[in-house]
């Protein structure tokens, strides 16, 4: 490998460079992943337009011409422009992937082979690449031409169904999850591949369909699907397997309450004035209280208005049973505890101003995510990366922006 053409990483992928030919959602969010764990990342971008999400605004990062939604992704990332329609750009393509270990790309099914850049063309020039591809559907079956949108797969996906009011229509979730489910499976499909590499020196593709990562997180509705062969039906914020396991408003608001198991539910009604209900028949046990669910609700539901929110969570933390505020953003990063927990961090931008980025989830004791590289102005390391990492001469780089390349 040679010398990283950015500020040097720490992270435990320290070493390792990815070539990003990703944009949008899931795929960025895959490689800023990588990014955060030490491996220098090569964005390239499309001259003058650039990734899509620098358009999805408003809102635009205050003092600066950068979408919040870009800014959110692209972190630890080096931007290059190139345009890889054309020969020269598929060129420098090949000279960036002899110095890159990975390549991550969403683009449709069969796009990048018209550009000789598929993983079958690749992959005897490059017998140690690691080629993840993100798509709608995957590299095969009935729809692996289809576009994937992350509406579009909760639709087909299932959760759909699962989600809003019993009497309501289907409801999306409110972010956009089957992009960034695709994005992290891709990562964890990537950090599989070197383990492998390391082993056998082996590259491999990986293949994501954002359908198939949603339809593996359904988890237990998935499951409760195939024991009983009956669509589970939407609950609103109740649980499938539990009760109760919901929301309850109370004098100023609403709460989740958090009630796992017998014991739980037992300590709750003699904390709470509802010892009674231990003798009756219809909330004996768990799976008896789910089968009753309507009757929970309806006779928890006065006990529950007759304290607040916060008089609520402070006597449910106290008898050590589940609880929490239901919290707008504005709450949730002002919490005391999202903030000891360092959740946002603060970059300086090359337009100069501070950006407020949300922190990398992972909390490694050696090696903590790194966070070197504000997200990049459109093309801001064409050059250092031309000229720093393959040696290109000033002549060389004048030349292929005068024939619209860069």
């Amino acid at each position: 490998m040679t010398t990283p053409t950015g500020p040097q990483p720490s992270g435990p992928l320290k070493g390792l460079r990815v070539l990003d030919l990703t944009r949008v959602l899931a795929g960025p969010t895959c490689t800023q992943m990588l990014g955060d764990l030490g491996a220098e990342v090569i964005k390239i971008e499309r001259p003058e337009a650039g990734d899509d999400t620098r358009g999805f605004a408003p809102p635009f990062w205050p003092e600066t011409k950068e979408s919040a939604y870009f800014l959110g992704v692209n972190r630890n990332k080096q931007s290059v422009t190139l345009d890889m329609a054309k020969p020269e750009g598929q060129a420098v393509i090949h000279r960036l992937l002899e110095h890159c270990d990975i390549l991550v790309e969403n683009f449709k099914v069969g796009a990048l082979a018209k550009y000789g850049l598929g993983f079958d063309q690749l992959k005897a020039k490059y017998p140690r690449l690691i080629y993840c591809s993100i798509t709608g559907f995957g590299q095969t079956g009935p729809y692996a031409p289809r576009p994937g949108y992350d509406a579009l797969i909760q639709a087909m996906g299932g959760v759909m169904s699962l989600t809003g009011e019993p009497k309501g229509s289907p409801q999306k979730v409110g972010i956009p999850v089957a992009d960034l489910f695709a994005g992290l499976y891709g990562c964890i499909g990537i950090l599989a591949a070197l383990n492998h590499r390391n082993q056998s020196g082996e590259g491999q593709q990986i293949d994501i369909g954002m359908l198939d990562t949603h339809v593996a997180w359904l988890a237990n509705q998935g499951m409760n699907y195939l024991a009983t062969g009956e669509n589970p039906a939407r609950l609103g914020n109740q649980h499938p397997n539990i009760s109760p396991y919901q929301e309850f408003p109370t004098k100023d608001g609403y709460i989740i309450l958090a009630v796992g198991n017998d014991p739980t539910f037992e300590r709750f009604c003699k904390a709470f004035g509802c010892e009674h209900l231990l003798a009756d028949a219809r909330f004996a046990t768990n799976p008896i209280r789910v089968a009753n669910r309507d009757l929970v609700t309806e006779t928890l539901t006065p006990v529950m208005k007759s304290r607040t929110t916060a008089e609520w969570v402070a006597a449910l933390e106290a008898q050590k049973i589940g609880c929490g505020p239901i919290n707008t953003l504005k709450e949730v990063f002002a919490d005391p505890h999202v903030q000891a927990r360092g959740m946002v961090v603060e970059m300086t931008h090359s337009s100069g101003q501070d950006v407020s980025v949300i922190a990398n989830p992972v909390k490694l004791s050696a090696t903590p995510a790194d966070y070197r590289i504000a997200p990049p102005i459109l093309g801001e390391h064409t050059e250092g990366v031309l000229r720093g990492l393959l040696g290109m001469s000033e002549a060389e780089v004048a030349a292929l922006r005068n024939k619209g390349i860069l």
